[in-house]
């Protein structure tokens, strides 16, 4: 019976832990949403109460749809991150498979070239990035070139971090089951694709998630590769209403509440296979 007891009260606090983190991540995200519908006044003198008949005013969300072309910048955005994210996952995931199936002299080193990436943050190349995409032609030649070359630089900020987490879950897929595969006929590709590629998903998840939201909520490198009006994405766009002297809080606001949704929807979806990927190998 008591047994019984102490393990209900564990549950029941270990829920009352996790509601209470949860709370403390979403709070901020709640009183962005919140003083989105209001005015400008309450948004200063009463940031923590919800939407009233006296201080309920809209007119953040009309200035973004009638000031900006935020449809377009939501497209862009979207884009952009799934772009990214495949390439990503699919080059990472490959690599990785490389340096965990093959051993040979040079292994240890190649995965540490692949890595230190990591270590090295690509804004520091800005410069050289952007001379090369100019050089290519790529930013002028097409009219969604500055989208395609964001890809490319996200694509090669992300590979690092995510052939880093890949290749330790590749490592623990059993070599067993790839032999038998192996004897049935199956070449290295559909190896990879039908038996690896399922077993590794918590993992994938936990790349996407941590490539998808620094892509989605960049402003550095829209700003220098896509600062035109039909390639800004929606975190370049919510900067028109930000100027030197004045800030449109309420568009600022609205503008930030319509770009968190996508980005929290993700994350609910992902969020189991993220939370088994984060925890996988912790509990024996």
């Amino acid at each position: 019976m008591a047994k019984a007891r102490s393990s209900v009260f564990r549950s029941v606090a270990s829920h009352a832990i996790l509601l209470a983190y949860t709370f403390i991540a979403l709070a901020p995200v709640i009183v962005i949403v919140l003083n989105s519908f209001k005015k400008k006044l309450a948004i200063f003198s009463q940031p923590l109460l919800p939407p009233l008949p006296s201080n309920y005013d809209p007119v953040g969300y009309v200035t973004v749809f009638s000031r900006g072309n935020f449809p377009l910048y939501f497209f862009n955005s979207i884009f952009v991150t799934v772009g990214t994210v495949f390439f990503v996952l699919l080059f990472g995931a490959m690599a990785a498979f490389a340096l965990s199936e093959y051993r040979y002299r040079l292994n240890t080193v190649v995965g540490l070239y692949l890595a230190i990436g990591i270590m090295i943050p690509i804004r520091l190349g800005t410069n050289a990035i952007l001379q090369i995409l100019v050089a290519s032609g790529l930013i002028s030649a097409l009219p969604w070139g500055p989208l395609v070359a964001l890809i490319l630089v996200y694509t090669a900020a992300g590979l690092p971090l995510s052939i880093f987490i890949l290749s330790e879950f590749m490592r623990q897929v059993s070599n067993d089951l790839k032999n038998a595969a192996r004897i049935d006929g199956m070449n290295e590709y559909k190896i990879f694709f039908r038996i690896v590629f399922p077993l590794i998903r918590p993992a994938l998840a936990t790349v996407a998630v941590f490539t998808l939201i620094p892509v989605w909520n960049d402003l550095w490198f829209p700003l220098i590769l896509a600062p035109s009006e039909s390639t800004k994405t929606v975190t370049l766009g919510a900067q028109i209403f930000v100027g030197q002297y004045l800030i449109d809080w309420n568009a600022v606001l609205a503008s930030l509440s319509l770009a968190i949704l996508p980005v929290l929807v993700l994350y609910i979806i992902f969020s189991r296979q993220l939370i088994r990927g984060l925890t996988a190998g912790a509990v024996k």
